[in-house]
Formats: structure tokens, C-alpha cells, sequence
């Protein structure tokens, strides 16, 4: 029930923010307040590989608020098991002070694993909900700091643990 009430408040937000941004300058051009970003990894080893591939983009509303949405791909490999997900997620970013970035994220990705075992195989299909609260230190365009996981769960998660490094670049 909480993180129902969660969202909706997001949601909220995120239509009054857009609301006010349109009504605020009519003459203004909505793709110059557009930013793009995102993130690229690649991971190997003997017996391990992994690729990851992230874009997004933000509408900055102002100085203070900027909301936007991010694509999700992820591919892994370790020894014979194998391990696919990809979605998207929504996100919005506050800085109260040019330097300091709040965040908060909703992501949902699809994930398949193949898991070999030497006495059964086992196929997994599921959707996973991660929300988001990060702190940053930003620069403008990169942001780095830590995010936490709302809705952690260590049996499914893809994510090794709930508080993870981040870092943000936008353009």
C-alpha cells in the first residue's frame, strides 16, 4: 500500500512539474530543455562476460527538477549459465543546491536466466521492480553517488546488493 501511495505521488509530481513548465513560457522550445545520456559497460573475464547498454534522456524543467525515462539491456554470461534483462525505468532528479542531486527511480526489467547445474536445469522468467532513492554530487553534465533499492529482493534481484554506486552523464 505505501509504495502505491509512492508512486502516485511521483506521478503527481510529475504532472504538475510538466503542467507548470508548459503553461510557464509558451514560446519555449520543448527539445532545448532536452538532455541525453546514459550508460555503456562491458565486463569479461576466463570464464564470465557481460555487456550492458543504458540510454536515456531528461526534460529540465528548470535548474531545480528534471524528469525523464531510461531503456535497459543487460547480457551475461558466467561459465554456461546464462542471463538477459531489459525494460526501462522513470526517473526524476532535484537539486536543491547546483552540486547536491536527489533522485528517485522506478525500473522494470524483464529477466531470463539459464541456470546449468550438474543435475537439472533450470529456466527463469520474471518481471523485477526496483525503486530507486539516490544522492549525488553533480557537476551539470555527471553526477556520481550512491542509490539505494527500495524494493530489494537477494533471491531475484540482478543487483548484488540493495546500495549501489552510480554515475549519471547527460548532454
Amino acid at each position: 500500500m505505501a509504495l502505491k501511495k509512492l508512486f502516485f505521488i511521483l506521478l503527481v509530481t510529475f504532472n504538475f512539474n510538466f503542467s507548470f513548465a508548459q503553461n510557464s513560457s509558451k514560446n519555449s522550445d520543448f527539445w532545448s530543455n532536452v538532455r541525453y545520456g546514459g550508460g555503456i559497460g562491458l565486463g569479461f573475464s576466463n570464464s564470465t562476460f557481460n555487456a550492458s547498454v543504458s540510454p536515456s534522456a531528461i526534460y529540465q524543467f528548470n535548474d531545480l527538477i528534471a524528469v525523464g525515462t531510461s531503456l535497459n539491456f543487460n547480457y551475461a554470461k558466467f561459465n554456461d549459465d546464462k542471463f538477459l534483462a531489459y525494460g526501462g525505468s522513470i526517473l526524476s532528479l532535484f537539486n536543491p543546491i547546483p552540486q547536491l542531486q536527489l533522485s528517485s527511480e522506478f525500473e522494470q526489467l524483464r529477466i531470463n536466466r539459464t541456470l546449468y547445474t550438474q543435475t537439472i536445469n533450470i529456466e527463469d522468467d520474471y518481471w523485477l521492480p526496483a525503486l530507486f532513492v539516490g544522492l549525488g554530487y553533480s557537476t551539470r553534465n555527471v553526477t556520481f553517488g550512491l542509490r539505494y533499492d527500495l524494493l530489494y529482493n537477494d533471491r531475484k534481484s540482478i543487483y548484488g546488493n540493495s546500495l549501489m554506486p552510480f554515475v549519471r552523464v547527460y548532454f
